[in-house]
């Protein structure tokens, strides 16, 4: 495969803040403590070895995840590295999207991978395991519960509440059966179901059927996958979040952040309440925000209520009952893992750029930052109809109209452009404009105002020049429309949309071993992959 890296600022289809960042603007730099090198590492190390991570607490509670999930035997000998001071982690995370969601969700699997091994030969004194982090605990099930297979959009229909994680995996069924349909009978294609089919089915819930589809898919490459639903996690968290629900730390500083980065140029992004958590109910399923009201604390939605003497109790005897929310759950993961770098997208760097002073406050490290990879995969039909069309994927970057304007003025035979004679009718009526005020100088503003009419037929006589000649090109432009929204569907990233069956239908193992060898988060731009 031929591998080409375009600058984050030649892609329009990224923002400002996310080109900032990963190109090292000066604008964000009192957001973050590490550069994003590899010589930086070195000091997070130092640092983060301050934290002194309960490495005991994390290999025995990974450990009997895995054996919770059957996977005992093939847990990864990472894991058992963790115990070592000299072991450290690099993190992404994402919540378990159906059948992986969009592509980007093993595009940062791959790129962390990637890292892990990048810093192994750099620090050979040390090891590093990758890790992914499932976030069962988030309750936004729309955003979970679809994924884009060739165009099909599949999607898990169940009617519940609470965290996505805890719904019961049979309620996958007609999903699954969508899914082994548009996949097909190929070997290849029975293979891959076959694997995300059993991760699924053989666990009670859909949270433990993520972990398990993500360890299917990567558990042999050294990737550790946590699921941070564990009483024994939360316990060791409890006291930030006693900080939290008691003296409400979080929100002033990432307001405050906020400010800094709206007076910068750029907008907030997490909504800080004065308590960043919630609270788990079982029956009915839920997950809803902790409120102070005066001198008691009310769980929303619920007819749940606690003085602060209760609240206390029940954090202290059920810390399992409190989930962080997108404020403290980078705390929450800094806490447990000896954790030097989080891997993430433009969206998720965007909210850590509002932590650092949160993260001093609560006395943890504050991690480097890394920009994930982004990806254009162009597989091999679409390489063919671009090089049928003539043209260079980077024109794809652009409106399709405008690629197809270019593109017909550039192929057509005829000259559709009338400017020459716009140029010639103005110069003529200004000649007659001239004579006529020597006349009357209120008869050249009448002959110029002729000229506007005339000028605006010509213009329109150009309009159906370029439409009767486009009908010429219908094929060609449907076919560059259809391209455009292969690849940039919805306008945006095909990563953004597409899931990776797309690709792994076509390119099968390989497709992880290609990512994985080239998705070098530590170099900047947009990765495009192509046929050779």
């Amino acid at each position: 495969m031929k591998i080409e890296r375009i600058p984050f600022a030649q892609v329009p289809q990224f923002s400002q803040r996310d080109i900032a960042y990963a190109t090292g603007s000066e604008d964000l730099k009192d957001f973050y403590v590490y550069p994003v090198n590899l010589d930086a590492f070195g000091q997070v190390m130092v640092d983060k070895e301050r934290d002194n991570t309960d490495r005991e607490l994390l290999v025995s509670t990974l450990t009997e995840q895995y054996a919770n999930l059957g996977l005992a035997g093939e847990a990864p000998e990472n894991l058992s590295l963790l115990r070592s001071r000299q072991t450290f982690t690099v993190i992404t995370a994402h919540q378990p999207s159906l059948f992986t969601g969009p592509l980007y969700y093993v595009l940062k699997i791959c790129s962390v991978i990637h890292l892990a091994r990048k810093l192994a030969t750099r620090y050979p004194e040390h090891a590093f395991v990758p890790v992914f982090i499932s976030g069962a605990e988030d309750h936004d099930f729309e955003e979970v519960n679809h994924a884009h297979v060739y165009g099909n959009r599949i999607e898990w229909k169940h009617e519940g509440a609470g965290p996505v994680g805890r719904r019961p995996s049979h309620s996958l069924t007609d999903a699954l059966e969508s899914l082994k349909d548009i996949l097909g009978d190929r070997e290849t294609a029975q293979s891959i179901y076959q694997r995300i089919e059993a991760a699924y089915t053989a666990h009670a819930t859909y949270g433990e059927g993520a972990v398990a589809l993500v360890h299917e898919l990567f558990g042999k490459y050294g990737l550790v996958v946590a699921d941070m639903q564990h009483t024994a996690f939360k316990r060791a968290f409890r006291p930030l979040m006693e900080r939290e629900l008691f003296e409400s730390v979080s929100q002033p500083l990432i307001e405050g952040a906020q400010h800094r980065l709206e007076q910068a140029g750029y907008s907030g992004q997490a909504h800080a309440r004065d308590i960043n958590l919630f609270y788990l109910t079982e029956e009915p399923a839920g997950r809803n925000r902790i409120v102070r009201e005066g001198d008691r604390f009310r769980v929303l939605d619920t007819d749940l209520a606690f003085s602060e003497e209760d609240m206390r109790t029940e954090l202290r005897e059920h810390p399992e009952r409190f989930s962080p929310n997108v404020v403290m759950r980078p705390l929450y993961q800094e806490l447990i893992f000896p954790n030097l770098a989080y891997l993430g997208g433009g969206g998720e760097i965007a909210y850590w750029l509002e932590r650092k002073e949160q993260f001093a406050a609560f006395g943890l490290n504050f991690p480097m930052l890394i920009r994930r990879n982004s990806v254009l995969w162009i597989d091999r039909g679409n390489q063919k109809k671009l090089e049928k069309l003539g043209l260079d994927y980077r024109e794809l970057f652009r409106d399709a109209d405008l690629i197809i304007r270019d593109y017909v003025a550039k192929q057509s035979e005829n000259e559709l452009s009338l400017q020459e004679e716009l140029a010639a009718l103005e110069e003529l009526f200004r000649g007659i404009a001239e004579k006529a005020e020597r006349i009357d100088p209120t008869l050249a503003k009448a002959v110029m105002g002729e000229h506007a009419r005339q000028a605006k037929a010509v213009e329109n006589l150009e309009g159906r020049l370029r439409r009767t000649e486009k009908q010429r090109f219908e094929t060609a432009m449907n076919q560059i429309r259809g391209l455009r929204d292969k690849l940039f569907p919805a306008n945006g990233l095909q990563e953004r949309y597409d899931n990776f069956l797309n690709i792994y239908l076509q390119e099968g193992e390989g497709m992880f071993d290609l990512l994985i060898a080239e998705l070098d988060p530590l170099e900047e731009g947009l990765v495009v992959i192509q046929p050779d």
